[in-house]
């Protein structure tokens, strides 16, 4: 297997819980409450500018200059790109950034932002990707199960959610950091072992990351 096969394999059924979880189940569906669902938005915005921070930190870790670009891209792409899903529903519930950027980041959203970025600061880029890939690639899944419900896509209200993680820009640069992953791990079994142990926290997170928006924990 690859490193990112071994890794996957590894958070399988922390993702099953994702797939499974309420929240989840609840934008599939079209059952979840918009309250859920602006207590979500709010928390999983101030947690992309943490998760840009850490592709930054990529940036400055890498020494060739084309892994240099690729982690810039990806910065880009995060603060032009999927943050766009995000203001495009904060428009729709009225909400502007700067309220946004007053509330309070939940205890969820700060210590996994803080496990990430830790990870960043004493690691090189291999460490950085293991760290950001556990939620690109279990929201790629996710958008592409979600997508699969019939009419999920099409709901008029969270249709646009489940189509931005479904579509193939995004599962394309899902696709570019499982590339980049098996390119930069190398095959000695310690290091394989640092890095599925910050995939599988990172996926634990995730799953946190859930409950703390389905209970609209602060």
């Amino acid at each position: 297997m690859t490193v990112s096969q071994r890794l996957r394999v590894a958070a399988a059924l922390v993702w099953d819980r994702c797939l499974a979880h309420p929240f989840v189940q609840g934008i599939g569906d079209g059952t979840l409450p918009v309250e859920k669902f602006r207590h979500f938005m709010l928390q999983d915005y101030l947690y992309l500018f943490d998760y840009a921070r850490v592709f930054a930190l990529g940036v400055v870790k890498a020494r060739d200059p084309a892994l240099m670009r690729t982690f810039a891209q990806n910065v880009d792409a995060i603060l032009g790109g999927e943050m766009e899903i995000h203001r495009a529903y904060m428009a729709r519930l009225g909400i502007a950034e700067a309220q946004v950027l007053a509330v309070e980041p939940a205890l969820d959203n700060l210590s996994y932002t803080h496990y990430m970025l830790s990870v960043a600061e004493r690691g090189g880029p291999m460490e950085i990707v293991a760290a950001i890939l556990a939620c690109s690639w279990s929201y790629a899944e996710i958008g592409r199960a979600l997508a699969a419900v019939p009419g999920a896509a099409d709901h008029p209200f969270y249709g646009e959610w489940i189509r931005g993680y479904a579509g193939e820009e995004y599962q394309a640069t899902n696709r570019a950091l499982i590339r980049l992953m098996d390119g930069l791990a190398a095959a000695s079994r310690e290091q394989t072992e640092y890095l599925t142990e910050i995939f599988v926290n990172c996926s634990r997170y995730e799953l946190g990351f859930w409950d703390m928006a389905w209970e609209m924990r602060s």
